[in-house]
């Protein structure tokens, strides 16, 4: 599945569009690692703004949005951010269809993939994901396991980062030698690093799992369908 042979991706996932996204670029970039970013079109805004503990997060205005990201995938997380198996179809369809459409005009190139809101759906939701063309869309349940499933429209990821055990599977993973292709896939939002002062954590998995010759260094597109 992935290039030169390789059999093992690592690829990251986040969520929001916010102010501390620009700091997780940095350090993303800085090692080579690529993830996918998850937009909500219809509240990208910096008036847009939420407080998560002592923290009051502000997400990133439309216009900054091309310059900011640019190398990584960016994905629907829909519209305004709503519990999506508590509406009605045609909301539904609103919020991910038009997510879609706002974002490959944003960034001029064509949107494959999905976060759900707070990682719930249900079998009507995932319907409706996949009518409107997308490839893939990530829960939020960790499996602790680095398999591909059949079913990429309830993918749930590997691990979040602020998992105490993330340092395990990092190192679980550089040491594996599978004889199928397997994705070590972590997910968060930025904003936590802020929120638990502990940037070190992402500083530290990018450090130690970086710059391996066996790992292909993926968006979620690239690692779970193969879409460049």
């Amino acid at each position: 599945m992935f290039p030169n042979g390789k059999m093992k991706a690592l690829t990251l996932s986040y969520d929001d569009g916010v102010e501390q996204d620009i700091k997780l670029l940095e350090i993303l970039n800085r090692y080579g690692i690529k993830a996918a970013f998850n937009l909500n079109s219809g509240i990208q805004t910096g008036a847009s703004r939420f407080v998560k503990g002592e923290i009051t997060v502000k997400r990133l205005n439309i216009s900054v949005l091309p310059e900011i990201y640019k190398g990584h995938e960016i994905a629907v997380h829909t519209l305004t951010h709503p519990r999506l198996e508590t509406h009605d179809e045609e909301t539904v369809i609103n919020e991910i269809g038009q997510d879609k459409i706002n974002l490959e005009r944003i960034f001029n190139t064509k949107i494959h993939g999905m976060a759900y809101p707070f990682g719930t759906y249900n079998d009507d939701v995932v319907k409706l994901v996949k009518k409107s063309g997308l490839s893939y869309a990530r829960g939020v349940k960790s499996t602790y396991g680095f398999d591909i499933p059949d079913d990429l429209l309830t993918y749930q990821p590997t691990i979040h980062h602020n998992d105490p055990s993330l340092m395990k599977y990092a190192e679980d993973f550089i040491n594996l030698k599978p004889d199928k292709p397997q994705v070590f896939y972590v997910w968060g939002h930025s904003y936590e690093f802020e929120v638990d002062n502990n940037w070190k954590v992402i500083e530290d998995f990018c450090s130690l799992i970086s710059g391996k010759d066996d790992i292909y260094y993926a968006t979620n597109c690239q690692a779970l369908t193969g879409i460049n």
